[in-house]
């Protein structure tokens, strides 16, 4: 048990490293669109748009991660 104990900590801790890069892709991409809207080449309602839709394409990932993360926990506890 003690094992399985240490092998859901390896686990919860590659699921933050997971959602880290998920939160650093959507900077990086939030800052490209703000750069596009100021060199002019979107509208703001493009800006306001992308942003938007990489919120919520990070909230589905980060709540995959999550589930996927809960049920890995599951299973290694199982006996």
């Amino acid at each position: 048990e003690e094992r399985r104990r240490e092998l859901t900590k390896v686990v919860r801790h590659a699921a933050e490293e997971a959602k880290i890069a998920v939160r650093n892709l959507r900077r990086d991409a939030n800052e490209h669109a703000k750069k596009l809207m100021k060199d002019k080449e979107i509208t703001e309602d493009e800006e306001r748009r992308s942003l938007d839709e990489l919120q919520k394409l990070t909230d589905r990932t980060v709540a995959e991660i999550d589930r996927l993360t809960s049920a890995k926990e599951a299973e290694i506890m199982a006996v």
